[in-house]
């Protein structure tokens, strides 16, 4: 007989719930929830109902076994006013057919074209640097993930177009956590500063977006980038291609993820290495083995083992997306509970990947534990740091190609600390 009260977790307050605690440092709360309450845990933010998962088991039930049962959660929900119905926030058969369209795209044997602009731009932003300058390396990866977003989606360089491009996205990432709060959609059509700030920046991306869409549609030149092979993409079920608005919700997808959430997790791998001398030299070591005197390359991404360890464990104790929430569309048996429809089911990766049951002495960075041995003993979704299932990161090997070379290029000629 299943349990009909809610799991343990901490009480909250009248109306807000646990929105305080959780907001005021999100991570640490999801730990302690876990920590005091166990894999399945209840709390409140507002009115809405979460159930904090952190079995792997159950986490792989959500997303792959009974994934139909539940939808995109309110968070992703709101994101559809920035990157309106791209692969990250679409639903049910049209999600689908979108990634059944974009999944050739994304090919090995399309990205691998894409590893010399990685290193090339990695070169080109480090080529100003000087022994002893203090830099602001998150700002700097940043600027070398756009120059690889917009190499790779345009076949175009950085210029004063792509700044703009920049300075927009900045504007709107900042603006997310915002667009999270509990009753933030009450207020978003108001004519308040963030919001004004928010709307410029979308109609300076959609004007440089729609442009390029419309130059490419005209231009015979063959283009291997990334819009083309999406204007050439084709539903061979309904023998459809994507029109305009389509195309440009799926490249704002593309440059949100693209740049942000990479740099993201470049910049916490450099300071993990900077922090450990010892794992410092040993990638210094591979690098000169593997790439002499060349930058890297593809082919040198597939032999770097060692920094692939290291890239492994910086996305396990600092994965760029740190959770995943879906919402039961109908009552949801989970355990020995019962989630009703219109709950949250939330999943955290940074509390899962932390976890002593799979990783001794979990808050430790050590790379040399990504064995092959260790990766085969260690359940699935224990290490979960692009999702899974149907709605698994359709870049993952993009991403883990473009932060493996940033790394190697900028680690081959320069030592942080």
């Amino acid at each position: 007989m299943k349990n009909l009260s809610t799991p343990p977790g901490p009480r909250g307050i009248p109306v807000l719930g646990s929105s305080l605690d959780y907001f005021k440092d999100i991570l640490n709360f999801l730990l302690s929830v876990k920590n005091e309450f166990g894999d399945v845990a209840y709390f409140r933010l507002g009115n809405r109902s979460m159930y904090l998962v952190s079995n792997p088991q159950y986490v792989k039930d959500v997303l792959v076994t009974h994934n139909r049962n539940f939808c995109k959660s309110r968070a992703l929900k709101r994101s559809k006013l920035v990157v309106g119905e791209g692969l990250l926030t679409s639903e049910a058969d049209f999600h689908l057919k979108q990634r059944r369209m974009m999944q050739p795209v994304f090919h090995n044997k399309k990205i691998s074209a894409y590893s010399e602009s990685m290193s090339d731009y990695a070169m080109k932003i480090s080529a100003d640097w000087k022994n002893g300058d203090v830099i602001d390396i998150h700002k700097s990866v940043m600027k070398i993930t756009l120059g690889v977003v917009v190499k790779s989606l345009f076949s175009a360089d950085i210029n004063s177009e792509s700044s703009e491009i920049g300075d927009a996205l900045t504007v709107i990432m900042k603006q997310f956590p915002r667009l999270l709060f509990p009753f933030s959609e009450y207020f978003d059509n108001l004519p308040i500063p963030a919001n004004i700030k928010r709307k410029r920046a979308m109609d300076k991306l959609d004007s440089i977006i729609f442009k390029m869409i419309e130059s490419r549609r005209n231009d015979k030149t063959k283009y291997d980038d990334l819009l083309s092979l999406l204007i050439d993409a084709t539903d061979e079920q309904e023998n459809t291609r994507m029109d305009d608005t389509q195309l440009r919700d799926e490249t704002m997808t593309l440059f949100i993820a693209g740049q942000e959430s990479t740099a993201n997790a470049i910049t916490w791998t450099l300071y993990l290495i900077s922090t450990n001398p010892d794992v410092e030299k040993k990638i210094y070591e591979e690098i000169e083995v593997v790439t002499g005197d060349r930058l890297p390359n593809w082919d040198d991404y597939q032999k770097m083992n060692y920094l692939n360890k290291v890239f492994s464990e910086s996305l396990r104790l600092y994965p760029p997306a740190w959770a995943v929430v879906r919402r039961a569309i109908s009552d949801y048996e989970l355990n020995e509970y019962i989630v009703p429809a219109g709950a949250d089911i939330m999943m955290s990766q940074y509390v899962i990947q932390r976890d002593d049951r799979y990783y001794p002495d979990p808050d430790m960075f050590r790379p040399e534990r990504w064995t092959e041995e260790f990766r085969n003993n260690l359940p699935q979704y224990a290490f979960f740091p692009f999702g899974g299932g149907p709605r698994r990161c359709i870049g993952e090997g993009f991403a883990w190609m473009e932060g493996v070379l940033i790394l190697a290029t900028l680690l081959k000629n320069w030592k942080m600390s």
